[in-house]
């Protein structure tokens, strides 16, 4: 037999007992704490540190001027040019052709040639036309000496004045036939119609010609037209009279001169434009109908206004800007030149300048090559090698 003895019981609370932690433990995260604060504040060090270096190097590193070429802003009358786009027609030109049908037995012209008007150019067969006048002639004269006779024994009253009548008819229609058969063969002999230049052969001999068909064309080169058109705000500026110049793809660099001679009264109403012809002599008859051409008005001149050359403009989206050259006292008391970008508005350009309606001032220096390494505010210095000239004449607004 067993017997299960139980422990006693003080009556006290049983309380697990706790283990204290070890202190070599409580240094270590210590010495870590130390060491992350350190690292920390090292790098913050650093950073502080280098930004001063930076700051430092760039304040006592300033990069040398830039050297540009400047120009100044003058005040000068810009001529007042109105300019638009047309082509050249001739004064007199035609298609020669034939005024009945006919076969042609002789050509009587060169192509290419000048001609007088009245110049033969080709013949056709006239030779029934020819017998027929002979008859008509032969029979006008019977009729003329019939009409003597009459009249002289109507004058001794032997013959009735009938018989004179009847005669003076006999007489009457056979002029009228000989006009009408002279008429037919000068029709079969084609004749140039006035001076001019004649272009190329389009028949040959022995060739049946019917009325209407082309036989060469004929111009007159000495005098041509320039049709223009221009807007219907610049049509209010316009007056017969003024002087137009003209330019060619073919002759470049070269300009030729007319005047307006006729403006169109009507406005087209589906372009807004108004039709503009100019006359312009052309005694070396090197201009040619159907060229294109460039044509400027002449308009009376405008106030002088502020110029500057072409090259110091920078155009942009955001506005046209001009790098203003300017004197900077510098810290050591010496004066230097800095540019300032200023935006200007610009107006007409002609020959190598632009105008500007506003934002500068005449005397106003301005960088005019080198704009692509300057920013507002930096030093500049001016070159003393003259401005490139301009590869090319730019055109005329």
């Amino acid at each position: 037999m067993n017997i299960v003895t139980e422990p006693k019981l003080s009556g006290k609370p049983i309380v697990d007992k706790t283990h204290k932690r070890p202190v070599r433990l409580v240094r270590w995260f210590i010495i870590v704490g130390l060491l992350l604060a350190l690292l920390v504040g090292g790098l913050v060090w650093f950073n502080y540190f280098r930004g001063q270096m930076i700051a430092q190097f760039f304040a006592n590193n300033k990069p040398p001027p830039t050297l540009v070429n400047v120009a100044t802003a003058k005040s000068e009358t810009i001529p007042n040019l109105l300019t638009a786009v047309g082509d050249l027609a001739a004064v007199h030109q035609v298609n020669v052709t034939s005024d009945v049908n006919g076969r042609i037995t002789d050509i009587l012209f060169t192509a290419g040639a000048s001609v007088k008007k009245g110049t033969p150019l080709v013949q056709l067969f006239d030779g029934p036309d020819q017998g027929d006048l002979a008859n008509f002639k032969a029979q006008q004269r019977v009729a003329q000496i019939t009409l003597d006779r009459a009249k002289q024994l109507a004058e001794r009253q032997v013959g009735p004045q009938a018989t004179v009548d009847t005669a003076q008819a006999a007489f009457d229609q056979a002029s009228a036939s000989i006009a009408k058969t002279e008429a037919i063969i000068s029709q079969k002999l084609v004749r140039a119609p006035f001076d001019g230049e004649l272009g190329v052969r389009r028949v040959e001999v022995g060739q049946y010609l019917t009325a209407g068909t082309q036989i060469v064309s004929l111009t007159d080169l000495s005098v041509l037209f320039a049709n223009f058109t221009v807007t219907e705000k610049d049509s209010g500026q316009l007056k017969v009279g003024q002087i137009v110049r003209l330019a060619v793809d073919a002759y470049p660099g070269r300009t030729f001169e007319g005047k307006i001679t006729t403006i169109e009264p009507q406005i087209a109403t589906d372009t807004r434009n108004i039709r503009v012809q100019a006359t312009i002599q052309n005694p070396d008859k090197i201009l040619k109908p159907g060229m294109f051409v460039t044509t400027t008005v002449v308009l009376p001149d405008k106030p002088p206004a502020i110029t500057v050359p072409e090259t110091s403009v920078d155009y942009t989206l955001y506005g046209d800007s001009v790098y203003l050259v300017s004197e900077k006292k510098e810290e050591d008391g010496k004066t230097g030149l800095i540019v300032t970008r200023t935006f200007v508005q610009t107006g007409k350009r002609l020959d190598g300048r632009a105008e500007i309606t506003k934002g500068l001032k005449d005397g106003d220096r301005v960088v005019s090559v080198g704009q692509l390494k300057l920013q507002s505010g930096s030093p500049v210095t001016i070159s003393t090698d003259p401005t490139p000239p301009i590869p090319a004449k730019p055109p005329r607004y």
